[in-house]
C-alpha cells in the first residue's frame, strides 16, 4: 500500500459515518473523514436512541455522555383517539436483553460532536470539512475519490470507501446504484412546544403514538420540550402547511384553547421509503440514509445506520488488519440489506398504516395486538424486542453467504 493511499474514506460525518470513523479507530485503522459542509451539522434531526443502540456506544465509549445530555424514555404508549390507552409498555422488561433498558431523546449532533471530541488529536483520525465528494471510480485494489475543497479539485485514494453521505450520495450516485421505492404522497409536520404534555394527559408516556383515522399524531419529549409530528396532506401546499394559521389549527386539535401553546420551530419534510439495490459495489459500502431512508415512526433510521456501520467495520477492520478473509464482506449487504427491507421498512411502514387506518377492521385489528400485547407479558416482550430492533439485529447476525461458511 503506497502512502498516498489511505485504508479507509468515509463520505459525510453525521452520526453514521462518525460512528464508523471511531471503531475503525479503535481497531488501530486510520481514517479520513469527508464532509462536504464547514462543520459539523447543528440540525435536529434524529433524536432516538434505541437500547441496544446505546449498549453499541457504551462500547465506543460514548454513551454516558450522550445520556446525560438527553433525556431517558422508559416506556414507549400506543393509543387511539376513539379509545384513549391501548397500552405502555416498559423497556424494563427486556433489561436482562439490554444494558439501556430506555429510549434516549437527544438529538444526532449532540453524537457527533461528542465522537469528534474523542477523536480530536488522535493521529489516526483525521476530517476535512469543506470538501464535497464529486465522484467515486474503482479498480480491483483502489477507490478514487474526487473531492471539491475551496473551488479546486482533489483526488484521494483509498483501499475501502464508506458512503455515509445521505440521502443523496454522491458515493451511490456517481456509480449508478438503483435506489428503490416511492415517495409517501403526504408529509410529515413537526412543531416544537413547551406545552407540558404530562399535566394535560397524566401517565402519557414520553414516546406516545396517538392513531386516528382522520389526521394521527406522535408525541415524543425532548428536553425542555415536546415534539408534535402529524401528517400533511397531499393537496395542502407548502407554504400553506407552514402558514401560522395552520400550525396554530394543527396544534390546537390536541392542545385545548385556552392553553398556551407557543410553537417553537416547524419542519415539514417529505417521507421516503426507498433501499439501495445494494449496499457494496466492490470496495466501496453503503451505510445509513445513503443505503436506505424510510419514515420516522418507530426511530429506527438513524439506529438501523448506526447498525449498519458497526456491522460494517467489526468485518472491515478484521480484512484490513489481516485477521480475516476478504469474503466476509459479502455478509454485510446480506445481513444489512435483508433487514432492511424485512424489518426497518416493514415496521415503519406498518406503523404509519396502523396509526392512519380508516377502515373499523383495521382499526379493531391494531386495538386488539396493543391490548393482547399490554395484557401478556411475553407478546409485551416480543413487542419491545421489535420495536427495539433488538429482533433485526438478531436476524442480521443469523445470515450468512453460503459460499462463505460452509455447512
Amino acid at each position: 500500500m503506497s502512502n498516498a493511499k489511505l485504508p479507509v474514506i468515509i463520505a459525510g460525518a453525521g452520526p453514521v459515518g462518525m460512528v464508523a470513523a471511531a471503531d475503525l479507530v479503535r481497531q488501530n485503522i486510520p481514517v479520513l473523514v469527508l464532509e462536504k459542509n464547514d462543520a459539523l451539522s447543528s440540525e435536529s434531526r434524529a433524536s432516538t436512541f434505541h437500547p441496544p443502540t446505546l449498549d453499541m456506544l457504551d462500547d465506543l465509549g460514548f454513551a454516558n455522555t450522550l445520556i446525560a445530555q438527553g433525556l431517558k424514555a422508559p416506556t414507549v404508549q400506543y393509543s387511539s383517539s376513539e379509545d384513549g390507552v391501548l397500552g405502555t409498555f416498559d423497556f424494563a422488561a427486556i433489561s436482562d436483553l439490554v444494558r439501556h433498558p430506555f429510549r434516549l431523546q437527544a438529538e444526532q449532533f449532540k453524537l457527533t460532536r461528542i465522537i469528534l471530541d474523542a477523536l480530536s488529536g488522535n493521529p489516526l483520525f483525521s476530517i476535512a470539512f469543506g470538501s464535497e465528494v464529486k465522484s467515486v471510480e474503482q479498480t480491483s485494489d483502489t477507490v478514487k475519490v474526487v473531492v471539491t475543497a475551496n473551488g479546486h479539485d482533489t483526488t484521494h485514494e483509498c483501499a475501502w470507501l464508506i458512503g455515509a453521505d445521505g440521502a443523496n450520495s454522491i458515493v451511490r450516485r456517481s456509480q449508478d446504484m438503483e435506489f428503490e421505492g416511492f415517495t409517501w404522497p403526504e408529509r410529515f409536520l413537526v412543531m416544537t412546544t413547551p406545552v407540558d404534555f404530562t399535566a394535560l394527559r397524566p401517565g402519557v408516556s414520553s414516546v406516545s403514538y396517538v392513531a386516528d383515522p382522520e389526521r394521527w399524531y406522535f408525541l415524543l419529549r425532548i428536553l425542555g420540550a415536546w415534539r408534535v409530528m402529524m401528517p400533511v396532506a397531499a393537496e395542502t401546499s407548502d407554504e400553506e402547511a407552514l402558514s401560522e394559521a395552520y400550525v396554530t389549527a394543527s396544534i390546537r386539535r390536541i392542545v385545548p384553547a385556552e392553553l398556551d401553546a407557543p410553537i417553537l420551530h416547524t419542519t415539514l419534510y417529505r417521507v421516503h421509503q426507498r433501499v439501495a439495490a445494494n449496499f457494496q459495489k466492490g470496495r466501496t459500502f453503503l451505510a445509513g440514509d445513503a443505503a436506505h431512508i424510510n419514515n420516522p415512526l418507530g426511530g429506527m433510521g438513524m439506529n438501523g445506520g448506526i447498525h449498519d456501520a458497526l456491522n460494517l467495520t467489526a468485518k472491515l477492520g478484521p480484512v484490513i488488519n489481516g485477521t480475516a478473509d476478504e469474503s466476509i464482506l459479502a455478509d454485510y449487504d446480506l445481513q444489512r440489506r435483508t433487514v432492511t427491507m424485512q424489518a426497518i421498512q416493514g415496521d415503519t411502514i406498518r406503523n404509519k398504516k396502523n396509526l392512519e387506518a380508516k377502515d373499523e377492521a383495521d382499526r379493531a385489528r391494531f386495538r386488539d395486538d396493543i391490548r393482547a400485547a399490554a395484557a401478556d407479558s411475553e407478546k409485551g416482550r416480543q413487542l419491545l424486542r421489535r420495536i427495539a430492533m433488538l429482533d433485526s439485529l438478531e436476524r442480521a447476525g443469523a445470515l450468512h453467504v453460503a459460499e462463505h461458511h460452509p455447512g
